[in-house]
């Protein structure tokens, strides 16, 4: 078994990495594909943390576009997550890996309250804990709850999973193919330049307490492992010596 470089990661994936070759929901090869790629960071003894988004089935910055309350649009963003975190704990227990859901927002039916030793104790006996509904408040993104839930459980590194971009590049690679990406990234050039990592509160909260963040297309099989073997894949942001 490789060692890993890391002994706790959060691990940060997008709604749209459920949706797979659709255009919303959750496409059950997809949702299988992420359970199995966490797999190999739990089965090489790293303590595993997931934020998910919930893009894949709704958006608030569209719902309000069209006269929706911004803060009930939130809140149903983060119903959306809760939605995603299940059918991805339901795919990783069926690899065999034991999963806590915790919940942002009370749904006792369905997923633990969110209490940070509890998720401590989870990871500490080895099973993967899933975090949902954002940070339970309007106006907050899931990079944000990705961020502050990483600082809150001591985790080493924040990934930052990509559907279909495989780092932080100096423009859009999608629209420009002259875009060059970067290996290495400070944290301020990351704010001062724009550049389309996350948002400026995820990236202030990581740079303030210095949490390396890799940003990585998680559609590159094998990616996480890699990573966790200590091998050089996507973007690392990190603060200048």
């Amino acid at each position: 078994m490789r060692q890993a470089s890391y002994n706790r990661i959060l691990l940060k994936v997008s709604g749209e990495s459920l949706k797979g070759s659709g255009s919303y929901g959750i496409e059950p090869a997809a949702v299988n594909y992420l359970a199995q790629e966490i797999s190999q960071a739990h089965n090489m003894g790293v303590e595993v943390a997931v934020v998910i988004g919930g893009g894949n089935i709704w958006r608030g910055a569209p719902a309000e576009s069209q006269g929706m309350d911004r803060a009930t649009a939130d809140y149903a963003g983060m119903l959306a997550t809760i939605i995603n975190a299940l059918a991805l704990q339901d795919a990783l227990e069926r690899c065999g890996i034991t999963t806590r859901t915790q919940s942002a927002l009370q749904v006792q039916a369905v997923a633990e309250p969110y209490i940070q030793r509890r998720a401590i104790r989870h990871l500490e006996k080895g099973r993967v804990v899933l975090f949902a509904a954002g940070t339970g408040n309007p106006f907050m993104t899931t990079d944000t709850a990705s961020a502050l839930r990483a600082l809150e459980i001591n985790a080493e590194v924040l990934l930052m999973a990509k559907h279909n971009v495989d780092g932080v590049y100096d423009s859009d690679p999608n629209e420009n193919p002259e875009a060059v990406r970067f290996n290495n990234l400070d944290y301020m050039d990351a704010l001062n330049r724009r550049l389309d990592v996350m948002d400026a509160t995820a990236v202030s909260l990581c740079m303030d307490n210095k949490l390396p963040i890799i940003v990585f297309d998680i559609g590159d099989q094998g990616s996480i492992g890699r990573i966790l073997s200590g091998e050089s894949v996507g973007t690392i942001i990190t603060g200048s010596d």
